[in-house]
């Protein structure tokens, strides 16, 4: 299975042997099979990017190699790494820009790893020094336009992350205008503009079984 976030919606890839029967009943949704010409899979891009409004499309084939790898053939890729950052108080790092709320992240440079990037991007974004990795959350990809109009993929790594509560410097040159710790509780206490992938971060979180003792080794 093969999970991208389009605007708003979530767009699935199944074999079809995968299939069943609650992918066809899922309310506001869109179920269907690719007939192996890779325009099909264009024009359901360019229908989401424009006035397609469903939750989730879940696209099957029979073979799903073919399906990944012609759904692909339309977009570059580019990685990322970012991180959901824990305080000693419990509280986490989110940013707003552009309208949403967010969690820092940022593009992998040649050279540089995931976890290098992560933080550093961090650090850019938030001012946010001496922290500490856990472990790996998942992957979230979302697609956009460039500048020039080409369609990217964003492939973001997500970690967890410790360091101590720090007073958080958002970086404006990147349209930042807010970088604040808050709980995940009071963060999904109200209706917020959320990216989609960021709520699978922050559910990740929930899912994978953190302790909620929040254990921090940086002196």
């Amino acid at each position: 299975m093969y999970k991208i976030h389009i605007n708003e919606a979530e767009v699935i890839l199944k074999a079809s042997e995968n299939i069943d029967i609650v992918d066809m009943t899922i309310p506001r949704s869109l179920f269907m099979a690719y007939d192996g010409n890779p325009k099909f899979l264009l024009n359901v891009i360019y229908s989401l990017e424009r006035t397609l409004k469903v939750d989730k499309v879940i696209i099957h084939y029979s073979d799903y190699e073919k399906l990944k790898a012609d759904f692909l053939s339309h977009f570059t890729i580019i990685e990322a790494g970012g991180g959901l950052v824990r305080n000693e108080l419990g509280e986490y790092l989110f940013i707003f820009r552009r309208g949403s709320w967010d969690l820092p992240k940022g593009k992998i440079e040649p050279k540089e790893t995931k976890k290098e990037a992560t933080l550093r991007e961090i650090e850019e974004e938030t001012g946010i020094k001496r922290m500490v990795i856990l472990y790996k959350l998942g992957i979230t990809r979302h697609t956009y336009r460039s500048n020039v109009g080409k369609r990217i993929i964003k492939k973001s790594h997500w970690y967890l992350i410790e360091t101590k509560k720090q007073t958080p410097k958002p970086q404006t040159s990147e349209d930042i205008e807010k970088a604040v710790w808050m709980t995940l509780e009071n963060f999904l206490s109200k209706k917020r503009k959320v990216y989609p992938n960021i709520l699978d971060v922050i559910h990740t979180q929930d899912t994978v079984g953190i302790d909620s003792k929040v254990r921090i080794k940086i002196k």
